[in-house]
């Protein structure tokens, strides 16, 4: 199970959180968010896959990030239509993936999935709210047992230390979850990244994931 860690905003936390080898870090190109990026991008090592997360941008806007930041994927939290999809999978470097974002509270109709499946390499699960993301909460994730597609997908939505049991049971199920993203339950503040927590979730990702293998 991959980790991603989304919402990163200041040169020095994306190099200290660089330093914990997460799989994915995820940069916000949303203005109107508090960890919004627009400064320089530190030389981050070659395996962490930068994310540039957008809301119903503009093709054009979303291919000059991603050659100006060098992104190998690309998260959609709009309203992005498969037409979108498929335009941008047709315009962008065969090795940047798109990742295309469902919010989900108590209820979600998995038919609205099947038109982006040519198009998309992952789907992510959030939690409906306010913001297109980062609201800190959790959906009821006993939904997902409806899932039907093989499609991996990442599990977002106010995760922090005290979710992971609730991971664990999501694993046993056997659903396709290729990642966990987490965001404001490891901040001191928006785009604030704290090292120590993220530390040992990180150790606890890969305990879990080697009890899950095991079993």
């Amino acid at each position: 199970m991959k980790l991603k860690i989304c919402g990163m905003k200041y040169p020095e936390n994306i190099l200290e959180v660089g330093s914990l080898l997460p799989d994915y870090m995820g940069f916000i190109f949303w203005e109107k968010s508090a960890r919004y990026f627009d400064g320089e991008m530190p030389n981050l090592p070659q395996s962490i896959k930068k994310v540039g997360v957008f809301v119903d941008a503009s093709l054009e806007e979303i291919l000059a990030k991603i050659e100006k930041y060098d992104l190998r994927a690309v998260q959609l939290h709009g309203h992005e239509s498969v037409e979108f999809c498929e335009n941008l999978k047709k315009r962008i470097p065969n090795l940047t993936e798109i990742i295309k974002v469902f919010s989900i509270l108590d209820i979600f109709d998995f038919q609205e999935l099947k038109p982006f499946e040519k198009s998309c390499d992952y789907f992510l699960f959030d939690t409906k709210g306010k913001l297109p993301g980062g609201n800190g909460t959790t959906f009821d994730w006993k939904v997902l047992e409806n899932y039907p597609s093989t499609k991996p997908f990442f599990l977002s939505g106010g995760i922090g230390i005290e979710e992971l049991d609730n991971v664990k049971q999501v694993l046993k199920t056997n659903l396709p979850v290729y990642a966990i993203d987490v965001n404001s339950k490891f901040e001191i503040e928006p785009g604030l990244k704290e090292i120590e927590r993220l530390k040992d979730l990180k150790i606890k990702i890969i305990d879990a994931f080697k009890i899950h293998h095991l079993k």
